[in-house]
């Protein structure tokens, strides 16, 4: 306050707001009385017109209408301004009522002079926005034929709901970085018109004109919703202007949903898969997620982390966070505590396999939902070592759910994978008897089920990180076989259809997330070594090293005997096995189970993989 009763504009403000108060009250009674005040009228005008004038500055100043900047007024602003009226009426109706007890005095008066003083002191504020707006340089933005001494002039790929944020955003807050001069868009219905004074200047073809007639320095993607094939039409458009570029993230990577030019960042083969949003229940997942304890193992993993950042989005009770990693499991504590301000949280340091830890975790914190993302899953490294996949994947996952089992948790989510479809190496294997498990429990008053997806863009294990080193490196991109294709998605969708999925079981379920088509391995290489500015084969070289141990050429997410049926959700299948005497099969599994652990406690590596092989008969480890 005192900082204002220094500022010169401040004292402007004040008394274009008096004016205002003024010519409001006066306008009010000469729309009463048809323009022609009566004496008595004019009187009680003049009255209270003090009354007025000192109520209404008292709330404008009390509720702080006079600390913003009018240049920067907004539809908040404008609410401000819709409260304060209201309340300085009701004020003023009643030192009216009380004073002098309102009679003679015209009801009609005080709502016409509420509605005036609402559309005045709100039209001053954005009459001189909008001088401002066109003062800075908004004219400049319809037709900039030359080069702009501060900024840089921008053309915006899409002129859809994110291109229009973009430049509200821009335009509204006088953003000096960018000047926008146009969008373009695939739509031919959009050209000639324009958003927020900009105009759709025509469609991708139109590029190269655009950038040479209007001075283009920078170009921003924001389409959210594009093919793969689409996105790289776009891509590749866009280099060969030369120009630097960048893209909106799609919604399902932002996770306060707010969409601006703060979050663009330069294009990703995430951005390539042309993924739609994934549309969730949010209201079903709310019912199992919030306010209740979740319980999260393998949290600090790629699957685990992200997880736990979409069940923080439900607001539930408290979070378990189980994890093996010393430094995974702090660094998602961290982030919890320091980037999602969520404190109401437990870590535990331990291992899957111990059963004693595990029900005194359960005992003590009672969770209500499981999420069980722990498991090895490199392939090479678990058919060299495959005595920790049935120590890990399986007696593990088995510790967990008869933990859950044992305190009756509501619902348990097991992680899986496509390659436990007639799984072609160990760790394949190992999930496939992870999701068999779940028979053991076909009696119990917990929900299980399993959710098998593919690939995931970014993960610890995936192939683009390698990829992205070797061509930091200056290649070669080893690839194993020219002909390998493998299912992508990103984690933050196979996070949140995860959670879906968790709502649809009824127990005993295998869902499979829809991946789309297969990717080759090669053609990622070439997209990947593309999208740094470099050419594949001239700048960076492919190279084929042979398929390596326990992997195949493709994978499958149904196996033989499992039936495919849709669900309410469009990226989500339910797998219904055949029927089969689940009390005989769980008897034999239960046989074959301690047989597998007491060959791993051994190390006894060959043993190991002759039991998977007689618990999994299309376990082909010749692909």
């Amino acid at each position: 306050m005192i900082h204002n009763l220094r500022n010169a504009k401040f004292y402007l403000m004040v008394l274009l707001d008096l004016m205002i108060f003024i010519t409001a009250f006066y306008a009010a009674y000469l729309f009463r009385f048809d323009f022609e005040l009566p004496d008595y009228a004019l009187e009680q005008f003049l009255n209270l017109l003090k009354y007025d004038i000192i109520i209404k500055f008292s709330v404008f100043l009390g509720l702080g209408l006079y600390r913003g900047m009018w240049r920067y007024t907004g539809l908040r602003d404008l609410w401000h301004i819709l409260e304060a009226t209201f309340l300085q009426s009701t004020i003023l109706v009643t030192v009216v009522l009380y004073k002098f007890g309102f009679g003679g005095f015209s009801r009609g008066v005080f709502i016409i002079d509420w509605l005036m003083t609402v559309f005045m002191a709100g039209g001053i504020r954005v009459l001189i926005r909008s001088f401002y707006s066109y003062r800075d340089g908004r004219e400049a933005l319809l037709s900039p034929e030359s080069c702009p001494t501060e900024g840089s002039n921008v053309v915006i790929i899409g002129a859809g709901r994110a291109g229009e944020r973009v430049v509200r955003e821009i335009v509204g807050t006088n953003h000096r970085k960018y000047i926008p001069v146009g969008f373009l868009d695939r739509d031919p219905g959009k050209k000639g018109r324009t958003i927020h004074s900009v105009p759709v200047l025509g469609n991708l073809d139109d590029l190269p004109d655009v950038v040479e007639k209007k001075c283009v320095k920078e170009i921003l993607i924001a389409v959210t919703e594009a093919s793969g094939k689409e996105m790289r039409e776009i891509v590749d458009a866009c280099k060969e202007t030369g120009l630097a570029y960048k893209i909106l993230p799609g919604m399902d990577e932002i996770i306060d949903g707010k969409v601006g030019i703060k979050a663009l960042r330069d294009v990703s083969y995430q951005d390539l898969l042309g993924r739609s949003p994934v549309q969730l229940d949010n209201t079903s997942i709310s019912n199992y997620l919030s306010g209740k304890t979740v319980l999260i193992t393998g949290c600090g993993g790629s699957i685990g982390s992200e997880l736990v950042r979409q069940v923080v989005r439900f607001n539930p009770a408290k979070l378990i966070l189980v994890d093996a990693s010393e430094p995974n499991l702090y660094a998602i504590q961290m982030e919890l505590h320091h980037e999602f301000k969520f404190q109401n949280y437990e870590t535990v340091l331990g291992c899957v396999q111990n059963s004693e830890l595990l029900n005194k975790t359960f005992e003590a914190h009672k969770p209500q939902t499981v999420f069980h993302a722990a498991a090895y899953k490199h392939v090479p490294m678990l058919e060299r070592n495959p005595w920790q996949a049935v120590a890990n994947n399986i007696c593990g996952t088995k510790s967990v759910m008869e933990a859950a089992h044992r305190h009756e948790v509501d619902r348990f989510v097991i992680v899986s994978t496509d390659k436990a479809v007639r799984p072609t190496n160990i760790m394949g294997a190992s999930k496939r008897i992870t999701e068999q498990l779940m028979r053991l429990f076909h009696n119990s008053k917990t929900t299980f089920m399993a959710v098998r997806f593919g690939n995931v863009i970014g993960s610890s294990g995936s192939v683009i990180p390698l990829f992205r080193r070797q061509i930091e490196m200056g290649g070669p991109v080893t690839v194993t076989h020219p002909d390998v294709t493998r299912y992508f998605m990103s984690i933050s969708e196979a996070a949140q259809l995860i959670l879906q999925a968790g709502v649809m079981a009824e127990g005993g379920e295998i869902f499979i997330l829809e991946m789309g088509s297969p990717i080759k391995i090669a053609e990622m290489a070439r997209d990947l070594i593309k999208l740094s500015g470099k050419e594949p084969d001239k700048d960076i070289e492919i190279t084929f090293t042979g398929l390596r141990e326990g992997e195949k050429l493709y994978e499958e997410l149904i196996t033989e005997g499992e039936g495919i049926v849709r669900t309410e959700h469009e990226k989500i299948m339910v797998l219904k096995a055949f029927d089969f005497d689940q009390e005989q099969y769980a008897q034999k599994l239960e046989v074959m189970l301690e047989n597998m652990h007491k060959a791993a406690e051994t190390f006894d590596g060959d043993k190991v993989r002759s039991l998977l092989h007689q618990a999994v008969p299309e376990f082909d480890e010749e692909g």
